[in-house]
């Protein structure tokens, strides 16, 4: 039976504004998405079975509540006939509670590598419904497309951003995004900036603050990663990263990291690999019926 393999790449938000809060209790957002080239990885296995099992490097994640096999799921519900059973197993790289979309990009990547596997005739628009079912930043993942993002994150506007080298620090400790959303504390009146009028200087990640506060751990991160590049933490953290403008002094910062946190160096990406390559999979399908 047919294996795909395709990559799940973190993402990064550039900056983070909260321009204010809804009725129902969501935030409304400003953000800026750009994908690095590092991340997970995902297989899938077609089987002769109509049943979805997954597998993960961390067992841990081995579960029905994982947003993969959700994707699976209720990507399954949208289709008409049977289809065929799926294998999935996550090579996983990216930490858990980190701020880099880890879930939320193999969820998109599940969405996007189930619909050419099952050959699906539903719309990247439909795709993007399904997705935002499964988190806020699932549809600038199945875009594929670096995005300003407004609203809960679900409005995207095209974006292209500089893409320098990063180097990604995670200080050790897992923060629950809705925790940080829910704390009295936190920053919720960012006057809104007037896309496509922005630079790092005149942006913030607006949970920084309370982060530091409540991490000790991300404060230390922050206040020596800043030592050699201009640092931000991302999305709700507790990742955080430097951008360089070249691979060498972003490695070198690197070996210099204390031992305690991890890290690992990226390249900023507009375009998400796992749209290229199955586009290009799909162009070689049909030439070969051709």
């Amino acid at each position: 039976m047919e294996l795909l393999t395709v990559p799940a790449v973190a993402k990064l938000n550039l900056f983070l504004h909260i321009v204010g809060q809804r009725a129902d209790g969501y935030h409304n957002l400003q953000t800026l998405f750009q994908f690095v080239d590092y991340g997970d990885e995902l297989s899938f296995q077609l089987k002769s079975s109509e049943i979805i099992t997954l597998s993960c490097s961390e067992p841990a994640l081995e579960s029905a509540d994982n947003l993969v096999v959700q994707a699976a799921r209720l990507l399954r519900e949208q289709a008409s006939g049977t289809l065929s059973g799926i294998h999935i197993h996550i090579d996983k790289k990216l930490p858990f509670g980190g701020g880099l979309g880890g879930g939320s990009s193999d969820a998109a990547t599940t969405l996007l590598a189930l619909r050419h596997l099952w050959q699906l005739p539903l719309s990247d628009r439909q795709l993007e419904q399904i997705g935002l079912q499964l988190g806020a930043d699932v549809p600038v993942f199945l875009r594929g497309h670096a995005a300003f993002a407004e609203g809960i994150g679900e409005q995207l506007t095209p974006a292209t951003p500089p893409c320098p080298w990063y180097l990604i620090v995670h200080p050790g400790v897992q923060i629950s995004t809705p925790s940080i959303f829910k704390h009295p504390d936190l920053i919720r009146n960012h006057a809104p900036l007037q896309w496509p009028h922005w630079s790092w200087e005149t942006t913030s990640n607006d949970c920084e603050v309370l982060v530091r506060k409540l991490y000790p751990e991300v404060a230390k991160a922050l206040d020596w990663l800043v030592e050699y590049a201009p640092s931000r933490l991302t999305g709700t953290g507790a990742c955080l990263f430097g951008h360089f403008d070249n691979e060498l002094d972003a490695r070198a910062a690197l070996q210099r990291m204390p031992a305690q946190w991890t890290g690992f160096v990226a390249r900023g990406l507009n375009e998400n690999p796992v749209c290229q390559q199955l586009r290009q999979a799909s162009t070689v399908n049909l030439t070969n019926q051709d």
